[in-house]
Protein backbone atom coordinates (compact mmCIF):
# COMPACT_ATOMS: atom_id res chain seq x y z
CA UNK A 1 0.00 0.00 0.00
CA UNK A 2 1.35 3.22 -0.90
CA UNK A 3 1.59 6.31 1.61
CA UNK A 4 -1.05 7.99 -0.46
CA UNK A 5 -3.76 4.91 -0.07
CA UNK A 6 -2.38 4.54 3.11
CA UNK A 7 -3.10 7.86 4.52
CA UNK A 8 -7.31 7.53 2.83
CA UNK A 9 -7.22 4.53 5.31
CA UNK A 10 -6.71 6.18 8.28
CA UNK A 11 -9.44 8.70 7.07
CA UNK A 12 -11.68 6.47 7.30
CA UNK A 13 -10.33 4.62 10.52
CA UNK A 14 -10.50 8.15 12.44
CA UNK A 15 -13.61 8.90 11.05
CA UNK A 16 -15.31 6.06 12.71
CA UNK A 17 -13.17 6.87 15.82
CA UNK A 18 -14.24 10.31 16.27
CA UNK A 19 -18.42 10.16 16.18
CA UNK A 20 -18.71 6.61 17.71
CA UNK A 21 -15.89 5.12 19.00
CA UNK A 22 -14.47 8.06 21.51
CA UNK A 23 -10.84 6.71 23.12
CA UNK A 24 -11.16 3.32 21.14
CA UNK A 25 -7.57 2.00 20.31
CA UNK A 26 -6.70 2.78 16.71
CA UNK A 27 -4.80 -0.53 16.68
CA UNK A 28 -8.32 -2.33 17.06
CA UNK A 29 -10.03 -0.50 14.30
CA UNK A 30 -7.35 -1.16 11.92
CA UNK A 31 -8.57 -5.15 11.72
CA UNK A 32 -11.66 -3.14 9.76
CA UNK A 33 -9.57 -3.61 6.82
CA UNK A 34 -9.49 -6.98 6.52
CA UNK A 35 -10.91 -8.95 3.43
CA UNK A 36 -12.06 -6.93 0.45
CA UNK A 37 -10.62 -4.02 -1.29
CA UNK A 38 -13.41 -1.10 0.43
CA UNK A 39 -14.29 2.08 -0.91
CA UNK A 40 -12.54 5.10 0.02
CA UNK A 41 -13.95 7.96 1.55
CA UNK A 42 -13.38 10.18 -1.57
CA UNK A 43 -16.08 7.90 -3.63
CA UNK A 44 -18.26 7.58 -0.68
CA UNK A 45 -18.45 11.43 -0.24
CA UNK A 46 -19.69 11.22 -3.69
CA UNK A 47 -22.36 8.80 -3.18
CA UNK A 48 -23.57 10.74 -0.33
CA UNK A 49 -23.56 13.99 -2.06
CA UNK A 50 -25.23 12.79 -5.28
CA UNK A 51 -27.78 10.63 -3.79
CA UNK A 52 -28.63 12.77 -0.30
CA UNK A 53 -29.00 10.50 2.09
CA UNK A 54 -29.32 11.32 5.88
CA UNK A 55 -30.52 10.19 9.04
CA UNK A 56 -33.99 9.00 7.78
CA UNK A 57 -32.66 7.23 4.84
CA UNK A 58 -32.93 3.43 4.45
CA UNK A 59 -30.29 1.90 2.48
CA UNK A 60 -29.20 -1.45 0.84
CA UNK A 61 -25.34 -2.40 0.02
CA UNK A 62 -24.48 -5.30 -2.15
CA UNK A 63 -22.13 -6.76 -1.47
CA UNK A 64 -20.70 -6.27 2.29
CA UNK A 65 -17.44 -7.27 1.57
CA UNK A 66 -15.52 -6.29 5.01
CA UNK A 67 -18.39 -4.30 6.11
CA UNK A 68 -16.59 -0.57 5.54
CA UNK A 69 -19.55 0.68 3.20
CA UNK A 70 -22.21 -0.67 5.39
CA UNK A 71 -20.44 1.02 8.36
CA UNK A 72 -20.10 4.78 6.84
CA UNK A 73 -23.63 4.34 5.65
CA UNK A 74 -24.93 3.30 9.48
CA UNK A 75 -22.80 6.27 10.65
CA UNK A 76 -25.39 8.56 8.40
CA UNK A 77 -28.39 6.75 7.67
CA UNK A 78 -31.44 5.40 9.72
CA UNK A 79 -31.13 1.95 8.52
CA UNK A 80 -28.78 -0.01 6.48
CA UNK A 81 -28.91 -3.73 5.63
CA UNK A 82 -25.93 -5.18 3.57
CA UNK A 83 -26.38 -8.63 1.58
CA UNK A 84 -23.67 -11.22 1.12
CA UNK A 85 -23.70 -14.51 -0.53
CA UNK A 86 -20.20 -15.55 0.89
CA UNK A 87 -20.36 -16.40 4.61
CA UNK A 88 -17.20 -15.85 5.35
CA UNK A 89 -17.40 -12.21 4.12
CA UNK A 90 -20.88 -11.77 5.83
CA UNK A 91 -19.10 -12.72 9.30
CA UNK A 92 -16.35 -10.29 9.15
CA UNK A 93 -19.04 -7.98 8.16
CA UNK A 94 -21.03 -8.68 11.49
CA UNK A 95 -17.77 -8.86 13.26
CA UNK A 96 -16.99 -5.39 11.99
CA UNK A 97 -20.08 -3.23 12.41
CA UNK A 98 -20.56 -5.22 15.96
CA UNK A 99 -16.83 -3.12 16.79
CA UNK A 100 -18.18 -0.15 15.61
CA UNK A 101 -21.11 -0.48 17.92
CA UNK A 102 -23.79 0.56 15.32
CA UNK A 103 -27.28 -1.05 15.98
CA UNK A 104 -28.57 0.09 12.62
CA UNK A 105 -26.77 -2.19 10.50
CA UNK A 106 -27.71 -5.58 9.85
CA UNK A 107 -25.61 -7.75 7.34
CA UNK A 108 -27.66 -10.50 5.47
CA UNK A 109 -26.66 -13.45 3.88
CA UNK A 110 -28.24 -13.76 0.64
CA UNK A 111 -26.96 -13.74 -3.00
CA UNK A 112 -28.66 -10.15 -3.79
CA UNK A 113 -28.77 -11.60 -7.45
CA UNK A 114 -31.71 -13.52 -5.97
CA UNK A 115 -33.73 -10.33 -5.24
CA UNK A 116 -34.00 -7.42 -2.13
CA UNK A 117 -36.36 -8.45 0.23
CA UNK A 118 -36.50 -4.78 1.58
CA UNK A 119 -38.93 -1.80 -0.28
CA UNK A 120 -39.65 1.82 -0.52
CA UNK A 121 -35.72 2.18 0.17
CA UNK A 122 -33.78 5.66 -0.19
CA UNK A 123 -30.48 4.09 -1.44
CA UNK A 124 -29.09 0.62 -3.36
CA UNK A 125 -25.38 0.55 -3.30
CA UNK A 126 -23.86 -2.05 -5.93
CA UNK A 127 -20.29 -2.94 -5.29
CA UNK A 128 -19.81 -6.32 -6.76
CA UNK A 129 -19.06 -7.90 -9.92
CA UNK A 130 -21.86 -8.26 -12.56
CA UNK A 131 -23.81 -5.19 -10.52
CA UNK A 132 -26.35 -5.05 -14.08
CA UNK A 133 -27.60 -8.23 -12.58
CA UNK A 134 -29.26 -6.71 -9.91
CA UNK A 135 -30.49 -3.70 -11.22
CA UNK A 136 -34.20 -4.82 -11.70
CA UNK A 137 -34.21 -6.28 -7.99
CA UNK A 138 -32.92 -2.32 -6.91
CA UNK A 139 -35.74 -1.18 -9.13
CA UNK A 140 -38.36 -2.99 -6.89
CA UNK A 141 -36.75 -1.85 -3.56
CA UNK A 142 -36.21 1.74 -4.41
CA UNK A 143 -39.15 3.90 -3.46
CA UNK A 144 -40.20 6.61 -6.05
CA UNK A 145 -37.77 8.86 -6.65
CA UNK A 146 -34.78 6.52 -4.63
CA UNK A 147 -31.08 6.34 -5.85
CA UNK A 148 -28.89 3.59 -7.53
CA UNK A 149 -25.65 3.84 -6.88
CA UNK A 150 -23.05 1.27 -8.69
CA UNK A 151 -19.10 1.20 -7.94
CA UNK A 152 -17.29 -0.37 -11.01
CA UNK A 153 -13.43 -0.53 -11.55
CA UNK A 154 -13.76 -0.81 -15.32
CA UNK A 155 -15.45 0.79 -18.12
CA UNK A 156 -16.89 -2.29 -19.42
CA UNK A 157 -18.98 -3.07 -15.94
CA UNK A 158 -19.67 0.82 -16.83
CA UNK A 159 -21.23 0.22 -19.55
CA UNK A 160 -23.39 -3.06 -19.02
CA UNK A 161 -24.45 -1.27 -15.73
CA UNK A 162 -25.81 1.51 -17.97
CA UNK A 163 -27.42 -0.49 -20.44
CA UNK A 164 -29.58 -2.19 -17.58
CA UNK A 165 -30.39 0.67 -16.11
CA UNK A 166 -31.88 2.02 -19.63
CA UNK A 167 -33.65 -0.79 -19.46
CA UNK A 168 -35.20 -0.82 -16.68
CA UNK A 169 -36.09 2.68 -17.12
CA UNK A 170 -34.15 4.53 -14.47
CA UNK A 171 -33.70 7.88 -15.26
CA UNK A 172 -31.02 10.74 -14.20
CA UNK A 173 -28.54 8.24 -15.28
CA UNK A 174 -24.72 9.68 -15.48
CA UNK A 175 -21.06 7.95 -14.50
CA UNK A 176 -18.33 9.70 -12.98
CA UNK A 177 -14.68 9.72 -11.44
CA UNK A 178 -13.40 11.13 -8.42
CA UNK A 179 -9.40 11.58 -8.34
CA UNK A 180 -7.74 12.68 -5.47
CA UNK A 181 -4.39 14.52 -5.67
CA UNK A 182 -3.05 16.05 -2.36
CA UNK A 183 -0.86 18.98 -2.62
CA UNK A 184 2.41 19.95 -1.02
CA UNK A 185 3.02 23.13 0.80
CA UNK A 186 6.24 24.26 1.73
CA UNK A 187 8.39 27.32 2.61
CA UNK A 188 10.02 27.39 -0.24
CA UNK A 189 7.17 26.18 -2.76
CA UNK A 190 3.49 25.05 -3.19
CA UNK A 191 3.10 22.61 -6.03
CA UNK A 192 1.11 18.64 -6.53
CA UNK A 193 2.60 15.70 -4.95
CA UNK A 194 4.33 13.26 -7.57
CA UNK A 195 2.25 10.79 -6.33
CA UNK A 196 -1.60 10.53 -5.91
CA UNK A 197 -4.77 8.48 -5.59
CA UNK A 198 -5.71 8.48 -8.88
CA UNK A 199 -8.30 5.77 -10.52
CA UNK A 200 -9.63 4.04 -7.94
CA UNK A 201 -13.26 2.74 -9.69
CA UNK A 202 -15.52 4.84 -11.92
CA UNK A 203 -19.50 5.82 -9.65
CA UNK A 204 -22.75 5.15 -11.94
CA UNK A 205 -26.08 6.64 -10.90
CA UNK A 206 -29.99 6.14 -11.54
CA UNK A 207 -32.89 7.43 -9.86
CA UNK A 208 -35.93 5.40 -10.14
CA UNK A 209 -39.22 7.15 -12.04
CA UNK A 210 -42.47 6.41 -12.99
CA UNK A 211 -42.09 3.93 -15.74
CA UNK A 212 -44.22 4.50 -19.35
Amino acid sequence: MDATMHRHMQASIKYFQLPLLGMRKLEHLKKLKRGPQVILPKDFGMIVAFTGIGKKSACIDAGSGSGWLACMLGNICKRVVSYERREEFAELARENVKRMGLKNVKVKLKDVFEGIDEKNVDLVVLDLADAERAVAHAYKALRQGGHLAAYLPHAEQVQKFVRECEAQQFGDIFTIECIVREMLAREHGFRPDTKGLWHTGYLSFAKKQGRA
